[in-house]
């Protein structure tokens, strides 16, 4: 399941999660998001994530969310990937 930054803008109060470096994150992120490793989200998801509700997840570019999605999902968890990533929010603002 992927969404685009701009259906993603369009959600009130989405769960969003960066998954790039917390500098990086530092640096500028999507207004409202969250920093959380890859790393982290694999090893244990059950420390972050709830099942019952709705995470959207992003990267830098836009190739590593999909793949983390798919192995959360496998695992039960309600994950949307963000289409292009950070990259494709700052095209968009």
């Amino acid at each position: 399941m992927n969404i685009s930054v701009t259906d993603l803008l369009k959600l009130p109060n989405p769960n969003i999660i960066d998954i790039r470096t917390i500098e990086n994150f530092n640096n500028n992120h999507i207004p409202g998001s969250k920093n959380i490793s890859a790393k982290d989200l694999l090893v244990s998801p059950s420390n972050y994530l709830n099942k019952s509700e709705i995470y959207y997840i992003y990267c830098k570019h836009g190739l590593t969310s999909p793949k983390l999605c798919q192995i959360l999902r496998n695992q039960g968890y309600n994950v949307v990937n963000v289409i292009g990533g950070y990259e494709a929010w700052l095209l968009q603002s």
